[in-house]
C-alpha cells in the first residue's frame, strides 16, 4: 500500500494514496457528521458532492473548516 503525505489543516499527515476528500475528513479532522463543513484542496473549494471520489495528490494542502455558531 503506498503512501503520500498532506498537509491537513497546518499539519502534515501521511495517508494511504488512495485516501479520498471524504476519508480526510473523517479520520484526520475527526468529523464524523460533516454538517457545516466545508473543505478547500490547494485554496479552492470542494463541493461536499464530490468529497467520496476526489483524491489529492501527493503534497496537497487541505483545509478542513466548521461553521460555528455564536454572537
Amino acid at each position: 500500500m503506498s503512501r503520500m503525505q498532506l498537509v491537513v489543516n497546518a499539519v502534515t499527515a501521511d495517508v494511504d494514496d488512495a485516501a479520498t476528500i471524504a476519508d480526510v475528513v473523517r479520520d484526520l479532522a475527526g468529523i464524523a457528521e460533516p454538517r457545516g463543513v466545508a473543505v478547500a484542496l490547494n485554496g479552492a473549494v470542494v463541493p461536499k458532492a464530490s468529497w467520496a471520489e476526489t483524491r489529492p495528490a501527493d503534497g496537497d494542502t487541505i483545509d478542513v473548516l466548521t461553521a460555528v455558531q455564536g454572537g
